[in-house]
């Protein structure tokens, strides 16, 4: 597993290493120890999975609140997604800078995001299926999000045309 830092502290792209051979490959999609050796302290305790069927479809920008936030380390198993974090916690030099890294069921790349980060997709392809690793179990009471297309974090999608849910649609703007 490599780790490569992004220009906002604390996000990585993890770049998976498959053992390739003549059967297929094997490769370590979370290992602890890689982890430590990076600074990264990722309890997981839930996994999530998600297809999304059209394509330009956008899920997010989400995010948990204290004392409920969350790790994520997203991972697309089928399709191409644009996949967006965005840094809203308020005391860092980056806050409301935000960094896009495309994962494909081939490229293997996952994106490692931390705490008081929002994050949300657009799906490139068709029938895209998406898988999350959670360092924190799902509170509705925690759960928000800011919007997809809020001038202040002037997110470049790369599909104009998009399919939001009636509540991505409805997040505040920022003020």
């Amino acid at each position: 597993m490599k780790f490569l830092k992004t220009k906002l502290d604390g996000l990585y792209v993890v770049e998976l290493e498959p053992k390739i051979d003549d059967r297929g490959y094997f490769m370590r999609i979370f290992c602890e120890d890689e982890f430590k050796k990076n600074d990264v302290y990722f309890p997981i305790v839930q996994v999530n999975q998600t297809l999304t069927h059209k394509r330009g479809t956008i899920r997010g920008m989400h995010f948990q609140s204290f004392p409920k936030a969350e790790i994520k380390l997203v991972q697309c198993l089928k399709g191409t997604i644009y996949d967006v974090a965005i840094d809203l916690r308020e005391n860092s030099t980056t806050y409301g800078q935000w960094v896009a890294q495309e994962l494909t069921e081939n490229n293997k790349k996952m994106f490692l995001i931390p705490e008081g980060f929002a994050h949300g997709f657009q799906t490139l392809t068709d029938n895209c299926e998406i898988q999350y690793f959670m360092s924190e179990f799902y509170s509705n009471n925690h759960a928000s999000g800011v919007r997809w297309d809020d001038p202040f974090f002037n997110i470049k999608w790369p599909i104009e045309n998009t399919v939001l849910s009636d509540k991505d649609k409805a997040w505040p703007l920022k003020k």
